[in-house]
């Protein structure tokens, strides 16, 4: 079974000065193992938000340290320091709006101000970047409505295989002709 290469970056100005705990990054390394039967190696970063800093990280992370996958949390909302969606439109080589599209469809259903989210996804030196909300509870939320897409999106941008642990999340892969 492939090893998956997952970076992950929570973009938090309080968190990055230790002034409290990134909460965000674990919530979304638990989920990613509660999902993955694949062996797991993560690269971790708490940075500020910085847009020129976010970007040299994304880039950092796909080009160099070759994620097949790059998850963020923090930065996607309407504030002037939420600059994360900026970064990674910036790095990207293609966008998938499908994802933010379908993130905040699933988080209307919690809470109306999901319209003010600004996730989004995009492919930037064959790694998969998805952009997600600060808070755990909508980290899983995003996470569960948009992963079953993510193995097969990174099958075809030449990633590793990721296999699935079926009883906690149906992947989708078409079938073969």
């Amino acid at each position: 079974m492939d090893k998956i290469k997952i970076g992950v970056i929570t973009t938090s100005d309080r968190a990055s000065q230790g002034i409290y705990e990134d909460i965000s990054g674990v919530a979304i390394m638990d989920t990613m193992k509660a999902y993955l039967l694949n062996e797991c190696e993560y690269e971790y970063r708490c940075i500020p938000d910085e847009q020129s800093l976010i970007e040299t990280t994304l880039v950092e992370l796909s080009r160099d340290m070759n994620c097949d996958l790059i998850v963020t949390t923090g930065g996607t909302g309407p504030a002037m320091r939420d600059v994360t969606t900026e970064a990674t439109e910036n790095v990207c080589q293609k966008l998938l709006p499908g994802f933010g599209e379908q993130m905040r469809a699933v988080s209307l259903q919690y809470v109306p101000t999901a319209i003010l989210s600004r996730q989004t996804a995009g492919i930037c030196n064959g790694s998969l970047i998805i952009n997600l909300p600060g808070k755990p509870k909508s980290i899983r939320e995003c996470l569960d409505a948009v992963f079953p897409a993510v193995p097969y999106c990174i099958d075809l941008i030449g990633g590793a295989f990721m296999e699935a642990d079926e009883s906690v999340i149906k992947i989708f892969r078409p079938k073969a002709k």
